[in-house]
């Protein structure tokens, strides 16, 4: 058997304990949030051609650090949004 194959205890060893839960979920959602809205923000600003990808790619190395801070910080506020306006089943 390889170092490579992935049996079902291998998969659950790598990952993250639940407690990581609302980190793990604010930086992909600011990651994906980040870069679909540095595609759109480019695009609008400069249009896509020569040097879209590059500049595409630099406003995301500003956009996801700060959309990840801004995450962790508004999570609270918009849990309890949640909670005023979703009936528990």
């Amino acid at each position: 058997m390889s170092d490579l194959d992935l049996t079902p205890t291998a998969v659950r060893n790598w990952k993250l304990p639940a407690r990581a839960m609302p980190v793990a979920f604010a930086f992909f959602m600011s990651g994906i949030m980040a870069m679909l809205m540095s595609l759109v923000i480019t695009a609008a600003n400069q249009g896509i051609g020569q040097g879209y990808l590059q500049a595409v790619l630099s406003a995301y190395s500003l956009a996801m650090p700060v959309a990840f801070v801004c995450v962790m910080l508004v999570r609270p506020i918009v849990l309890k949004l949640v909670s005023l306006t979703v009936r528990l089943p």
